[in-house]
């Protein structure tokens, strides 16, 4: 389900035409760099750092958590295996790849993700993006590697140990069922795929932060989604409501306004897609008794 934020929201004593009011707007990356900020505030994380074992996935989004976690520069293209970029499904080259990070007691580690993981008690975190939510609080992670890849690789062990999944997702992926979607989905399943074919893997205990549970864990704001969208540059825009006592909204209206103009990245370079001649598609003949 959603991170629970009811710790952090500050109540305000007013009626509802008497509270203060803002609308705002996130690019993706701009969501991306308030993602990450929340992520290492909630207690869990903030614990783990202290004394555990922290284990940042691939993925664009938890490399931002990566540079907010050390203070450096990190190369975000390459953070991950897979990405959709120009316009396609797409993975990138293996030797390019970076990740994933393990911090043992808040300190950078040369042990490798899966041996940290092979200790990992019900405290310790694990955070992995997603590429859908829906509204149960559902994720699912697209999947080229036919083992399931990075999902594949922790959901047992996290799920066996009642660990903590950390998922960052913002609510520009938001579709109507991960379950459904799953069930319509498989790398082995296309007859034809505008770039690198993927599953999706269904992850249904993670704990998630959008931006509303993001910006109510900062600020302690009330925040709703109220739209999406937008033209020439602002595709996948997330808009926001946010509501409160007056001091609150300011807050956290100037802090999506500090983070406004995130600068964006060069995409990676890619395994080449060859696209398959156009015709119609080759399905499958059942097999005869």
């Amino acid at each position: 389900m959603f991170y629970d934020t009811s710790n952090f929201k500050k109540p305000s004593p007013h009626l509802r035409d008497d509270r203060f009011h803002a609308l705002v707007m996130l690019l993706p990356r701009e969501s991306k760099r308030l993602l990450a900020r929340a992520v290492l505030q909630i207690p869990e994380v903030r614990r783990v750092l202290e004394g555990g074992w922290f284990v940042i996935s691939r993925g664009v989004t938890p490399a931002y958590i990566l540079e907010e976690l050390t203070g450096q520069s990190t190369d975000k293209a390459n953070s991950t295996a897979g990405i959709v970029t120009n316009a396609r499904l797409a993975s990138v080259i293996e030797e390019d790849r970076l990740g994933p990070w393990v911090f043992k007691d808040g300190q950078l580690s040369e042990t490798t993700a899966p041996e940290a993981l092979s200790h990992f008690s019900s405290s310790d975190v694990s955070v992995k993006g997603a590429n859908a939510v829906d509204s149960n609080g559902n994720i699912g992670v697209l999947a080229a590697d036919g083992m399931g890849g990075t999902v594949g690789g922790i959901w047992g062990t996290l799920t066996a140990r009642g660990s903590h999944w950390i998922a960052p997702v913002s609510l520009e992926r938001l579709i109507p069922s991960v379950i459904e979607a799953a069930r319509a989905c498989g790398n082995h399943l296309w007859d034809l795929t505008m770039g690198q074919a993927a599953g999706l893997m269904p992850v249904v205990n993670a704990q998630v932060i959008t931006e509303i549970q993001a910006l109510e864990i900062l600020t302690g704001v009330e925040a709703t989604h109220v739209a999406s969208g937008g033209v020439a540059g602002s595709e996948g825009a997330v808009i926001l409501s946010l509501t409160g006592q007056e001091p609150v909204v300011r807050q956290a209206f100037e802090l999506v306004e500090a983070i406004k103009g995130e600068e964006q990245f060069d995409p990676p370079r890619l395994i080449p897609y060859v696209r398959e001649p156009d015709s119609a598609p080759q399905h499958r003949p059942l097999q005869q008794p």
